[in-house]
């Protein structure tokens, strides 16, 4: 019986975390090389390290200059580890999570083929293609129309057209926030033909995979039959969102981050802050304007994220939805938790408690512990920097290449945490089945 448990290697929540572990020493170990710095001083470990998982884990935040700190070489291999760790979060988050459909009884695989979570998804080839179609041609229709505007409506030749083009698309999609301007988008806060697409890029890919593969599958297909709940919590959370973080920016920030601003523009600005706040750490106004309020409401849409699945950090909109679902019932008065003629099971629910505890108490004890230890920041800037590594956002107020190499090696363990650790823990907790063949008594305490 020994033997046969070793033989079997690691578990789905093991590979994610060793892989992602060993694409970012691999990433550090390609920052470290001369050439990958513009200047003639080679790159420094800390920074090498905080940006290879800021790369690897799809988040944005940045130490140092991308556009004047690092080579072409060096920005070749940030692109590379955002489209490899973006490409690879995809898959292994949709494949953990339709293999262990091959734990559930028949009546559970049942429940998932009504519900429209399956139908595309019983080979791995048909996830690892279907992951690599959707990513390539999304990044590419972008890449084509970022290119063209940088094109003409720069000047820009056309090599660097095509380069610019291509990193802002691969790094939307992905959600990864990089950009190649000192100011990240602030530049183009005015244009539209760049504001606009990098918006879709962030939104599509934010959307998560199971959600695309299933859109596809009922286009081509013109089913009448009821869509998921994954499929409906994702866009309806998503929607809900977007339209409160634009709302609440604009008015938070009319008279003050969008006041230079005409009405147009500034509502584009305000929208585009709701959509790279969920997930993606683009920003086209200073955030260092920013009103507390603003920050706040920030601080809510980073910890949400977006859809599961995808490049999307947080704690996903499902795992929010399934809460408020909850919530729903509870004052119903319902002795199940309902929706759309659904039942959603206790292991589910359980499940999301478990991740927004987790999460709650991991941000709790980051922002306590570096608020000690850095005094000389203010406590909103601890909090947001903590909450935007740890939702793998990359929004930051500025404080990011002010932090002491101990507090940046500390966002890079909630930058890597933040990543895999929803995967991986809800992967464990789904594969986890007590072997329990008794009940304890029951006993109610006191809730409120």
């Amino acid at each position: 019986m020994k033997r046969h448990e070793s033989s079997k290697g690691m578990s789905p929540a093991q590979l994610v975390a060793v892989s992602f572990l060993l694409l970012i020493l691999f990433g550090t170990a390609l920052l470290l090389l001369p050439i990958s710095r513009s200047g003639p001083q080679s790159p420094e470990f800390m920074t090498a390290l905080f940006t290879a998982t800021s790369a690897v884990c799809l988040t944005g935040l940045n130490v140092v200059d991308t556009a004047t700190y690092w080579s072409h070489f060096g920005q070749a291999v940030i692109i590379l580890l955002i489209q490899i760790g973006g490409l690879g979060i995809m898959t292994l988050a949709t494949v953990a999570s339709y293999l262990l459909m091959g734990r559930m009884g028949v009546r559970g695989r049942l429940n998932a083929a009504a519900e429209m979570r399956g139908r595309d998804l019983g080979e791995v080839k048909t996830v690892i293609l279907g992951t690599l179609g959707f990513s390539i041609s999304f990044e590419l229709i972008i890449a084509v129309v970022l290119t063209l505007r940088f094109y003409f409506g720069y000047g820009m030749g056309p090599g660097a057209s095509v380069w610019e083009g291509t990193f802002h698309a691969v790094s939307a999609f992905n959600n990864a926030g990089f950009g190649l301007a000192s100011t990240n988008l602030v530049p183009y806060v005015k244009d539209a033909g760049i504001i606009l697409p990098i918006a879709f890029g962030i939104i599509i890919g934010g959307l998560g995979f199971p959600v695309l593969l299933e859109l596809r599958h009922r286009l081509r297909t013109r089913t009448t039959l009821p869509i998921s709940l994954t499929m409906r919590f994702t866009f309806w959370g998503t929607g809900v969102l977007l339209v409160v973080g634009t709302l609440g920016t604009a008015v938070f920030e009319w008279n003050g981050a969008l006041a230079h601003l005409e009405a147009g523009p500034a509502l584009m600005a305000a929208f585009f802050h709701s959509v790279s706040s969920r997930t993606a750490g683009f920003n086209s106004i200073d955030l260092s304007n920013l009103h507390d309020s603003t920050l706040m409401m920030t601080d809510v849409l980073m910890v949400i994220g977006g859809g599961s699945g995808g490049t999307a950090g947080g704690v996903k909109v499902t795992t929010i939805a399934v809460l408020v679902a909850v919530l729903i019932s509870e004052i119903r008065g319902d002795t199940e938790v309902l929706v759309a003629g659904r039942r959603i099971p206790n292991r589910i629910v359980r499940q999301a408690m478990a991740v927004l505890m987790a999460t709650s108490l991991i941000l709790l004890i980051s922002i306590l512990t570096l608020q000690v230890l850095m005094p000389q920041f203010a406590a909103h800037q601890i909090v947001f920097e903590c909450i935007s590594a740890f939702a793998t956002v990359g929004l930051t107020t500025g404080i990011t290449p002010q932090l002491p190499d101990f507090a940046q090696l500390w966002l890079v363990c909630l930058m890597y945490a933040g990543r895999v650790g929803p995967i991986t823990l809800v992967a464990a907790l789904a594969a986890r089945q007590s072997k329990r063949l008794y009940k304890f008594p029951v006993e109610r305490p006191f809730i409120g």
